[in-house]
């Protein structure tokens, strides 16, 4: 089975980049040229990036490439990534750029670099990131900025940890930024757990501003928001992330008039409550080759005014890391929206040759 995926892989990609995650593109090779074959393709197959991409977030930067980022690992290759930055002209073709830091914030003793979310502001790339050890008492959130989103991203600090902010397990941010102008705010979103809480920013983004809210109970983690026709969609995770072929991560969504909330599920039962899930929206299974999908980044929009939905999953059969840790390549589904309501077709990842963005370059 694997070798068949393999060869339908190379068919639909005559130039897919099969080992981007081990090469860096030499000085000067960056650009892409488009042959008449590229042209053509209209079809895609998952995964779009591996050997692994955990926690991704995407964003189109101002050289009109996308570019992902995702939890630091030590990929198939052996090299450890302080969080990896790969791009694409098309979300389906990626490269292996660098890594977003060349130092390791020193905020705290130890821990790992989990979950990085970025954002274009004015010019700069603003990475909000979680700082933690699996079972840390108290692990926290930084902001890094760069000029390129390349990086190097030079660290900020500390914005808070959990025992700052009195929210346990404070990690999985996601910064979401509504209005226009001066009537612009800017709140960050984050937790895993132990409720999903927000609170609006600063300005300059650097510190908390206000009182922190609640908006979902202790069945999520890995929050994001999309505001689309004056609603707003909180998409969360839920289940283990990080057990291999028995992952049971999962997303489900709900949906508010507010962006403090109350969110609901499809059905108009609130979230906020502990052990509500929200509405189903995309989960795995061993049948069809895929388990534990999740953590997905901002919901991307293509030049035709789709939205594409980009997660992490795992193959149950290939579900490790060399170094133990669980494998999660990148993955990409259409977000299709029915009487106001985001579904993925089948409500589990694509496993056949999907539909290609249509990105104009």
């Amino acid at each position: 089975m694997k070798v068949f995926k393999f060869m339908i892989l190379c068919l639909v990609f005559a130039t897919y980049p099969a080992l981007a995650a081990k090469l860096k593109p030499a000085a000067g090779t960056d650009k892409v040229v488009k042959t008449s074959e590229q042209k053509k393709q209209a079809t895609y197959i998952n995964p779009v990036f591996e050997p692994d991409f955990a926690d991704p977030t995407i964003i189109k930067a101002a050289d009109g490439w996308f570019y992902g980022y995702a939890t630091e690992n030590t990929w198939t290759d052996g090299v450890h990534h302080l969080v990896p930055v790969i791009k694409s002209k098309n979300l389906i073709q990626w490269q292996y750029v660098s890594d977003a830091f060349k130092v390791r914030p020193m905020w705290k003793k130890s821990g790992g670099i989990w979950a990085p979310d970025v954002t274009v502001v004015n010019g700069q790339y603003y990475m909000f990131y979680s700082y933690s050890t699996w079972g840390d008492s108290n692990p926290g959130i930084g902001l890094a900025i760069a000029d390129k989103p390349e990086g190097p991203f030079v660290d900020q600090g500390k914005l808070f940890d959990s025992e700052s902010i009195g929210v346990s397990n404070s990690i999985d941010p996601c910064l979401f930024q509504t209005g226009k102008g001066a009537k612009q705010k800017s709140y960050l979103f984050w937790g895993s757990f132990f409720g999903i809480y927000g609170i609006e920013l600063s300005a300059d983004l650097k510190s908390v501003k206000g009182s922190k809210f609640k908006i979902a109970g202790n069945a999520f983690e890995a929050s994001c928001i999309k505001e689309k026709n004056g609603k707003f969609y909180f998409f969360g995770s839920v289940g283990s992330c990080c057990d291999g072929a028995n992952s049971q991560y999962r997303v489900n969504v709900a949906v508010s008039s507010d962006i403090r909330g109350p969110y609901k599920d499809k059905a108009g039962v609130e979230i906020l409550a502990d052990g509500a899930e929200g509405t189903a929206l995309i989960a795995g299974n061993r049948a069809i080759g895929w388990v534990g999908p999740g953590h997905n980044s901002k919901i991307i929009t293509d030049d035709a005014g789709n939205d594409y939905f980009l997660y992490h999953a795992i193959d149950p059969s290939n579900a490790n890391l060399p170094g133990g840790a669980t494998r999660r390549p990148l993955m990409m589904d259409k977000l299709i929206w029915t009487h106001g309501w985001p579904q993925i077709q089948g409500n589990i990842p694509g496993r056949d040759s999907q539909k290609s963005p249509i990105i104009n370059h």
